[in-house]
């Protein structure tokens, strides 16, 4: 039975909320209430201080100001373990995991002294299928993929039965169907008293979850409503300030010529762990957007790595790109073919955390030889790097910063923008708009479609559905590392793409021909 809270203070309280780095006031005089029971949205753009309040929180970093109170007591969270010790358990966007340890290991080490491992692994199978989040204990994870990781978070939180459970992008990794069940969960959760601080950038399963939403704009509280008395996109538009529109199509026309073409390609998994892929083929040709959806670990990741030439197929012939056999090519070749990548792992994997955004363009551009002279110096790189933040409204706290001090979502936006700049006739890009806000990622989206309708052929690997199904003209389903027919998208319903997701359809039975 649900708690009564009609003469009871609210679960947790936060009363003038400020933090300050310098002269940076990430949070500024913030109030927010929860009650028991109360499934509560935080909702904003990158940058507006979601991150730092609910780290505040948690125990992670001390306010400049305010107070915390919890059942209507003053309290002091120095700590995660003291947060955790109160009933507050978290689920970072950013994962804080061992890559040398196991998933057992990572969550028992988390956990107080009497969860020995037997133990964790007896309770993980258990969370695991009551949340659709399956997971090897014994996998190390320096083995998983991004989606992977999150899982353990999810997993981990969800041992120590919190009163209050902070939930950062949770459904970032999970198909439709999974999805709704953890609703379901969470629903279940709330009517027993849990409460539960909702962070998420896809604001229909805000208004489907939630009924109350806070909204941050540049540190300060803008308003706080009833997401099922609004739409999508009017809590889009107070999130960023400014009405957000549709992504546009431009000028329809039938895609001409191959600019990738996979013909049976076959790889092992990369060592003990990981998933191979089987007989993969793929077309995309020039003016069409292609999209991938899929569970993650079901092979995406290395699918990326085997088109982006970080792992080599056994033949040639496997992989051509613009009609130029390079299934053995390395990256850099394949760039020269008129190709460009942007996987998944933003920070260290598509740019080096303490080189600067200048210095990130020239690694980048220098293999591609985009200047008269095969490379361009360091001098014409800042004018590049300048024109990508200019172009792509990459908010940046300096002229030339390191790509660690940006937000996830404005690094987001430069990755993609510094590849989309050079005009490639081919891009792959994998997860492109992963954990950013609504603004950031129509953005990104109309880029892409924009590219392709430049004539460039565009391969999308993504995990958010409704992005496939707004911007791709094509789409197929990977699932255990074989690929589904590519059908056109109007030949897609949600449903069927969530059942391929699940290995739950015939079609991964039928020839797989281009």
């Amino acid at each position: 039975m649900k708690a009564d809270v009609s003469s009871s203070p609210p679960l947790v309280a936060l009363r003038g909320i400020s933090k300050r780095y310098g002269d940076l006031l990430a949070n500024d005089h913030i109030d927010l209430a929860i009650d028991r029971g109360e499934v509560h949205a935080l909702l904003g753009e990158n940058g507006a201080g979601k991150s730092t309040l609910v780290k505040i929180l948690y125990g992670v970093i001390e306010p400049s100001a305010g107070e915390i109170f919890w059942e209507g007591q003053p309290v002091t969270i120095g700590s995660p373990v003291e947060a955790r010790a109160l009933g507050i358990g978290m689920v970072f966007q950013h994962f804080s995991l061992f890559d040398e340890l196991t998933v057992a290991e990572n969550i028992a080490v988390s956990l107080s002294d009497d969860w020995t491992l037997s133990r964790v692994r007896n309770r993980l199978g258990d969370i695991s299928r009551a949340y659709g989040l399956a997971l090897e204990p014994d996998r190390a994870v320096w083995t998983l993929s991004a989606g992977e990781r999150q899982r353990i978070e999810i997993v981990r939180c969800l041992l120590q039965n919190p009163r209050l459970l902070i939930l950062d992008e949770p459904t970032s990794v999970l198909t439709p169907q999974e999805a709704e069940h953890l609703f379901t969960t969470l629903d279940k959760l709330a009517a027993d008293g849990c409460s539960i601080l909702y962070i998420s950038h896809k604001l229909e399963e805000v208004r489907r979850l939630c009924r109350q939403a806070t909204i941050l704009r540049g540190g300060r509280v803008i308003g706080t409503l009833d997401p099922r008395a609004k739409s999508a996109r009017e809590i889009a538009a107070m999130m960023v300030g400014t009405e957000i529109g549709e992504v546009r199509s431009g000028t329809p026309h039938e895609p001409k010529g191959s600019m990738l073409e996979v013909r049976d390609l076959s790889l092992s998994a990369p060592g003990l762990h990981g998933q191979s892929l089987e007989a993969i083929s793929l077309l995309a040709q020039a003016g069409e957007v292609v999209g991938i959806a899929g569970v993650a670990g079901n092979g995406q990741s290395e699918l990326f790595a085997a088109l982006s030439g970080e792992r080599l197929a056994a033949a040639a012939e496997t992989i051509r790109i613009a009609g130029q056999v390079c299934g053995t090519s390395n990256i850099d070749s394949r760039r020269r073919l008129g190709a460009a990548f942007v996987p998944e792992e933003r920070l260290g994997h598509a740019a080096a955390p303490t080189h600067r955004l200048s210095e990130n363009t020239l690694i980048s551009h220098a293999a591609a030889e985009v200047s008269h002279s095969g490379f361009i110096l360091l001098n014409a790189a800042k004018r590049l790097a300048q024109s990508i933040v200019k172009s792509f409204d990459v908010r940046t706290p300096e002229p030339d910063p390191q790509a660690r001090k940006l937000s996830g979502g404005n690094l987001q936006k430069f990755v993609i923008g510094r590849e989309i700049i050079r005009r490639p006739k081919l891009l792959v890009v994998d997860q492109p708009t992963w954990g950013v806000d609504a603004g950031a990622a129509r953005l990104i989206r109309q880029a892409l479609v924009d590219l392709a309708g430049e004539g460039s052929a565009v391969v999308v690997i993504s995990q958010d559905l409704d992005e496939l199904f707004e911007i791709a003209d094509k789409m197929a389903v990977i699932h255990q590392g074989r690929l589904s027919p590519l059908r056109g998208i109007t030949e897609w319903t949600k449903e069927a793409v969530g059942l391929e997701m699940l290995g739950e359809s015939q079609l991964h039975g039928a020839s797989h021909a281009v």
